[in-house]
């Protein structure tokens, strides 16, 4: 791994990048999964890039991973299908900006999922972390509630927390990962066993690729994969305290994307309801900041 850079702004504004970059995909992924459905839209964007991935996996002459690492990289593959799968369908159904809003209460859960899983001690932070991450929650709901609202936008907001819940326990696995492979092997055999995961409901859901749609989703898995080498990049150089605040710059670039290409507004309670979840899992990453870190790295 790289050395600390000297002038930790250089990663920082790489990671932004990078943030800014899987944003711009998320945006793409919300007009496949409308035209495609969410099924069609992550099957066919891990297909294509477990093909670009596995270009640079071989072109980089990554050593073949042994049975257990597999087995490992496989597991998180079904987590991250279902998922992927859960919240890009909710985005279907919410603006970009809110459905990635209540996307960031991921890392408090996962402090009581460590706690479960890994037998850390639940502090004190983790229950300010989950006071904050619950008032935002509620806040959003509460915005929802207030407005003009249908089934689907509720079925979306249990979608998108459902996906967050998941999402945290893949930060978990993720952890565990990260201890065992690179960057490029993780996001080849994501990309390869999510498209396998996949597989299995092709016979149900799986529509052919359409020809008029192959450039945008190869588009997402460049996008995607241009992401992972930035962050890649940015945290091998910079501690993860300097960089845990970029993570939130995606809720700008999903507002900016989703006004521009799908007319959403930003309402007030997004904002305030999101500011908060944002303060439980800075607190949240404070108390555990390399998790946190690592699935940004990992997840494509």
């Amino acid at each position: 791994m790289a050395g600390l850079h000297p002038r930790p702004a250089i990663p920082f504004a790489v990671a932004c990048a990078g943030i800014a970059t899987f944003s711009l995909m998320d945006a793409a992924m919300k007009d496949l999964a409308l035209a495609l459905g969410a099924f069609n839209a992550v099957m066919w964007r891990n297909c294509l890039g477990a093909l670009f991935m596995g270009v640079l996996f071989v072109g980089t002459r990554q050593r073949w991973p042994e049975a257990a690492v597999l087995k490992l990289h496989l597991w998180r593959s079904v987590v991250v299908s279902v998922m992927a799968v859960s919240f890009f369908w909710s985005i279907t159904q919410l603006p970009l900006a809110e459905a990635i809003g209540l996307s960031f209460i991921a890392p408090v859960i996962a402090l009581y999922l460590a706690a479960v899983l890994l037998g850390e001690k639940v502090g004190r932070e983790a229950i300010w972390a989950s006071v904050a991450g619950i008032a935002g929650v509620a806040v959003i709901l509460a915005g929802r509630f207030s407005g003009h609202y249908t089934l689907g936008q509720m079925w979306g907001v249990a979608a998108v927390l459902f996906s967050a819940v998941v999402f945290a326990y893949n930060l978990i696995l993720a952890r565990q990962q990260a201890q065992v492979a690179g960057p490029i092997e993780i996001a080849f055999f994501q990309n390869l066993f999510v498209a396998a995961t996949l597989s299995l409901a092709a016979p149900w859901f799986l529509m052919p690729m359409p020809i008029d749609k192959a450039p945008m989703l190869a588009g997402a898995a460049v996008l995607a994969t241009i992401s992972l080498l930035l962050l890649s990049w940015a945290y091998a150089r910079a501690e993860a305290q300097i960089l845990i605040p970029v993570e939130y710059t995606g809720f700008v670039w999903a507002a900016l994307f989703g006004w521009l290409f799908f007319a959403e507004k930003l309402t007030w309670p997004v904002l305030f309801g999101t500011l908060c979840i944002i303060c439980g899992s800075l607190i949240a990453a404070r108390a555990k900041p390399t998790p946190v870190n690592q699935v940004e790295i990992a997840t494509v």
